[in-house]
Parts: structure tokens; C-alpha cells; sequence
């Protein structure tokens, strides 16, 4: 088998922009859209041709929106990238902008996963959010998806926006159920300063998320995802055993990746880049024949071998921890924040509550180095 590569594409492109959104997307860039495809097919192609592109085992089409290219620009950048046999091929989509002919030149051409941005199933939930499609969007998508041969779906979801309630929570989560997805993703709301969620929160309009409503919500949701045969396999992501998303677990892994397009974030062999952040200044540097990265920045071994282990220490497979933190793994044991597995240490769900200050008790205490290795 071919070792992991993950090629990751970046349509930064909306029909309207949501209250919480920080990525980098933007709604006034049409007339950008086509000078954009052909600046992507052009980086791939010279990355390609310089032998910097190894065949790709998954390719991810980000954003943004995706889906809101014609079909046949997508399926150009998806045909100029190398891939490997049987290499898994995700696109995000909104519900508002596919079809059924739209899906089914994504599946002739080799896609084999959709991602739709759900986030909620309540309608006034999904007006809180900014969001612009309705629930009977999203089922009509599932079942136009289903209709041209897709049967990997993601559904994403977002819990905590304001004015969610447990039960409306409860009743997405049934509406999501009930279309039958092999995953689902489901993240807490942030609050990101520069949105307009951000200054009504600062202002006072809005009301912050509440830390105990997310994490009720959080136990809600793995527990009726488990019950209904979708494993946890890393804090915000379940899926069928043996399903996950190979270009996610790509990124948890540390796995070599090429970002194409503007914003993009690229990884090999522990020197992280990323391109210039608009579409139009990454058109100029692929036009000038010109590498499109903003800055890189390259992890030292201990600094790698601590981002290794907070990365795994999110998934089930949980993280090696060898070196001198048995005492520390004891009292989180006592705790019931962690498990042991062998020589691994796996997040229990109250743990995964808590991951990031388990992972910085674990960090403090050495567990990313070697036994006998010492700490920095």
C-alpha cells in the first residue's frame, strides 16, 4: 500500500457568508472564480511535473463552498492530481447548491465522499447561525447523493448556537439519524472576534455558548451516534467501524500533505506552509510562475514529537506515553478523564471534555518523550 498523501484544495468562494464564519471565504469574488481554477490546475500541475506531488491516496475539496463551482471546474483540478487506485476523494458541499446532475459528474469523476454542511436541523437554529438552506435541503440532498451511487455521506454538524435548546439538539440529532449517514461530524460553536457572531457577543447582543450546554450536548451526541453504530474515532468525528475519513485521520497522523489554493496549509516531513491568503494574490503568484506559500515555519523534534502526541491523544487510537508520566496518567485514571490500552493512553468521554487540559497535565509531565528520553 502506498504511503499516506493528502492533496488539499481550497475553494474560497460563497453564496453568503455565515454569523460565525473566520475561514477564508468570500462572497464578491465570482468574477475570480475562473482565473482561480486555472491557477489551481496550473500549481498541481507544476508540482506534479517537478515530482514535489507523490500520487495522492486523498484529496480533499475545502472551503468555502466547493460544490459552488460548476461541476466540470471541480473536476478539473480533481483531474489534474495524481492519485493512488482506489485513492478516497471528499467534497464539501452546501445543501442549497447541488443536484442530482451536479453530484452525479462528481461520482463519474472519481469523488466518493460528500460532506454536506448541516449544522443543525432547526430552522431557527440554522437562521441564529446565518445559515441560508432549510432541513428539507438537506434531504433532498442526501437522497440526490444517494440517487447517483454515493454511499459515503458526512453530515456536519454545529451544537451550543444560540438559542439551541437539549431538545432541539435532541431533534437534530433524530432528523440526522434518520438519513442514515456512514459519518457525522459535530463541533462546538466558537466564537471568533472578527464575525458578526463575535461582535454581537462583545457587544452583548448575543449571548456567549455556555461551557456546561455544549459539553450536555456533547455527551448527547456520542452517546445516540454510538448507539446508532457510528464509533467515535477522534473527539469530533464518528463513523461506521471501519470508516472514518482517510484525509482527516491524513492531518491526525501527521502525514505529508500539498495545500492548493489561496489560505491553503501544506506539511512534509515537519515543515508546515501556507499560501497568501486571497484568491486573487494567489492567482498573481501562480500567473508569475512563482510559488504561491505566505511563510513556513519548521518543528524541531521535541516540538514534532508533542504535536504527535496531542494529535493521537485526540483519537481512539489514543496516544503512546512511555516516558515518565505514569503518575500523571494514574491520577487522570482516578479521575476517569483516561484509559489505558497496552502502552497507549485513550480519552474517556469525560476526557475528551476535558482534552485540552488532559493533554497539557500529560505534556508537563513528559509523556511525549521516550522513557529515559528526560523533558526539555
Amino acid at each position: 500500500m502506498s504511503a499516506a498523501f493528502g492533496v488539499y484544495v481550497h475553494v474560497p468562494f460563497c453564496a453568503s457568508r455565515c454569523d460565525y464564519c473566520d475561514f477564508a471565504t468570500w462572497t464578491d469574488r465570482a468574477h475570480v472564480i475562473d482565473d482561480y481554477v486555472d491557477a489551481c490546475v496550473a500549481d498541481v500541475t507544476r508540482r506534479d511535473a517537478d515530482g514535489s506531488l507523490p500520487s495522492a491516496t486523498s484529496v480533499f475539496f475545502g472551503g468555502g463552498t466547493p460544490s459552488l463551482l460548476d461541476a466540470a471546474q471541480l473536476v478539473r483540478i480533481l483531474d489534474a492530481v495524481p492519485r493512488t487506485d482506489g485513492a478516497e476523494v471528499t467534497v464539501e458541499c452546501n445543501p442549497d447548491s447541488v443536484d442530482e446532475a451536479k453530484l452525479g459528474a462528481y461520482r463519474a469523476a472519481g469523488v466518493d465522499r460528500l460532506s454536506f454542511g448541516v449544522q443543525s436541523m432547526a430552522p431557527h437554529v440554522l437562521a441564529s447561525l446565518g445559515r441560508t438552506h432549510d432541513p428539507a435541503n438537506v434531504r433532498r440532498a442526501v437522497t440526490a447523493a444517494r440517487a447517483v451511487g454515493f454511499e459515503r455521506l458526512n453530515l456536519d454538524l454545529i451544537y451550543g448556537a444560540p438559542g439551541e435548546t437539549l431538545d432541539d439538539w435532541r431533534a437534530t440529532l433524530d432528523a440526522v439519524l434518520a438519513l442514515a449517514p456512514g459519518h457525522v461530524s459535530a463541533y462546538a460553536l466558537t466564537v471568533e472576534p472578527a464575525t458578526p457572531l463575535g461582535r454581537a457577543v462583545a457587544t452583548g447582543t448575543r449571548a456567549a455558548p455556555d461551557d456546561d450546554d455544549q459539553a450536555d450536548k456533547y455527551e448527547i451526541v456520542d452517546e445516540r451516534l454510538q448507539a446508532a453504530g457510528l464509533d467515535w474515532y477522534e473527539v469530533s468525528n464518528w463513523s461506521h467501524p471501519g470508516d472514518p475519513c482517510r484525509h482527516n485521520l491524513l492531518y491526525w497522523r501527521q502525514d505529508d500533505y500539498v495545500g492548493i489554493g489561496c489560505a491553503a496549509h501544506g506539511h512534509t516531513d515537519g515543515r508546515r506552509w501556507w499560501n497568501v491568503r486571497t484568491p486573487e494574490r494567489y492567482v498573481e503568484r501562480i500567473a508569475a510562475g512563482r510559488s504561491p506559500e505566505a511563510g513556513a515555519e519548521s518543528l524541531d523534534p521535541d516540538r514534532r514529537a508533542e504535536e504527535a502526541f496531542l494529535l493521537a491523544l485526540r483519537t481512539r487510537e489514543g496516544a503512546a506515553c512511555d516516558g515518565g508520566a505514569a503518575a500523571e496518567v494514574d491520577e487522570l485514571r482516578g479521575l476517569g478523564l483516561v484509559e489505558r490500552r497496552a502502552d497507549r493512553v485513550v480519552l474517556t468521554r469525560s476526557g475528551r471534555l476535558m482534552a485540552n487540559e488532559v493533554t497539557v497535565r500529560l505534556l508537563a509531565a513528559g509523556a511525549s518523550h521516550p522513557a529515559g528520553a528526560g523533558t526539555r
